[in-house]
């Protein structure tokens, strides 16, 4: 199927390192060796995707290995590596060199943009689909940056919402078939192996759950007026 690229897509553009800033917007995490070298790692969920993890950090120059990290998940992880220093640099907070046990020590870097590159590696580290949307894994670590991801999300053009304090893992949900097309327009194509993690666009013309408030398709726009009458009674 002919489709157009978007200037942000992940496949407009060549590979290149910043695009593991996308690990750092979910659970990975970045260490600091001093001022000399950092080293890149990231726990996941299923073993394809840290095989996928690992060959696109390698397509990237930064060697990653696969391995068995103590909790049993599988987990990705460079070497300490100069050119991994700037990642450092960016997103760990002042007085921090790493995760500790309840903190990463992360902070969404100032000015940050986002690409679809970067949104790609994201969905192959934290991304799962649900019935009419996606969900992108964000860290449990670093809750802080929750909401400022949002807002990096929105200005790439992905409309998302968090999902609240009762949810199983905290994530960003992206629904509503344009916003799904847009998402992977945006992402590109699945490696091998990771088809079933993509996002899935719900067939054209099937109804959506409307947000409290928002009129009926169809229906005339409630007035304030109206909706002041309908509060008090």
């Amino acid at each position: 199927m002919d489709r157009t690229i978007s200037l942000f897509s992940a496949e407009a553009t060549g590979p290149g390192l910043p695009d593991l800033a996308g690990l750092l917007c979910c659970q990975g995490q970045i260490t600091g060796f001093g001022r000399t070298a950092a080293r890149l790692s990231v726990l996941v969920e299923e073993s394809w995707r840290a095989r996928a993890l690992a060959r696109e950090c390698r397509s990237r120059g930064a060697d990653a290995q696969v391995a068995a990290a103590e909790c049993g998940s599988p987990q990705v992880r460079t070497s300490f590596r100069v050119d991994l220093l700037g990642l450092a640099e960016q997103w760990l907070r002042p007085g921090h060199t790493g995760p500790a046990e309840d903190d990463s020590g992360k902070a969404v870097p100032g000015g940050f943009r986002l690409s679809g590159a970067m949104l790609r590696m994201w969905a192959l580290a934290a991304g799962r689909p649900e019935p009419g949307g996606y969900l992108l894994g964000v860290d449990p670590l670093a809750p802080g940056m929750h909401e400022e991801l949002l807002a990096v999300l929105a200005s790439l053009g992905v409309q998302a919402r968090l999902l609240g304090p009762k949810a199983e893992q905290p994530a960003v949900r992206v629904s509503g078939r344009r916003k799904l097309a847009g998402l992977l327009e945006l992402i590109g194509e699945p490696p091998a192996g990771a088809e079933a993690a993509w996002p899935e666009l719900p067939p054209a013309g099937e109804r959506r759950e409307r947000t409290p408030g928002e009129p009926r398709r169809g229906a005339p726009a409630e007035s304030p007026a109206q909706y002041l009458l309908e509060a008090v009674g």
